[in-house]
Order: C-alpha cells, then sequence, then structure tokens
C-alpha cells in the first residue's frame, strides 16, 4: 500500500498493476485532504489506512486505475468500490453517484498520476 507523497507516473502504475491484478490498481481518495492511497488488495485496507491518520468517512471513495488507458479516454478511472455504497449518504451504487464528487476525484488524480 502506498499513499503519494509524490506524482506517480503510468510506468509505476503498470508495475503495481501487474504485480496484483494484471491491469488495474485499487485505490481511495480523500477528497477533502487532497490524498491518493493505493496498491492494496482491498479498498477497505487503504479506507482504514486514511481513517487511522485522520480522513472522514464521507471524504473517503475508492476507484480502480486502469494505467494502459489515457486519463481522458474514461476508461482510465472505474469509479467501482464496496466503500462508496452509502445508502444514508444518498449514495446508493457502488460507483460514485453525485457528478461533483466524482468531478473532484478526477481532478486530484489528474494532480497525483503524470
Amino acid at each position: 500500500m502506498k499513499l503519494l507523497l509524490d506524482k506517480i507516473t503510468r510506468a509505476e502504475l503498470q508495475a503495481m498493476a501487474q504485480s496484483l491484478f494484471g491491469n488495474m490498481v485499487k485505490a481511495v481518495v480523500d477528497v477533502d485532504k487532497n490524498l491518493v492511497v493505493l496498491d492494496a488488495e482491498l479498498h477497505s485496507d487503504e479506507e482504514s489506512f486514511l481513517l487511522e491518520r485522520g480522513s472522514r468517512q464521507q471524504d473517503l471513495w475508492g476507484i480502480n486505475l486502469y494505467p494502459e488507458f489515457p486519463h481522458d479516454d474514461g476508461n482510465f478511472v472505474e469509479f467501482d468500490s464496496m466503500i462508496n455504497l452509502r445508502p444514508m449518504g444518498n449514495n446508493k451504487s457502488r460507483s460514485v453517484d453525485d457528478p461533483k464528487i466524482r468531478a473532484r476525484i478526477l481532478e486530484i488524480v489528474r494532480q497525483w498520476v503524470e
């Protein structure tokens, strides 16, 4: 598991993908603190890592990154994680239903991934 402190390259992401899932890297984004944790088997492990460091549950969203795709083609970031399922928070799917939050996640990913 890795908390991004510096930008990560596409080549580094591809190496992470190869070591665990082949073509994908799981990540959790803190939309308030502008943080990204990645490279774990489960989104819930990344979520716990951030919660232990002061993040708030409502700010954490699970995504999958597919490094073989460019940022802007719609396939680089997949909004799909069990941690996103929050009926009480008005997110009734494993996706990220709020377009503003989705846009914020994409903005943060672009900041951290070259």
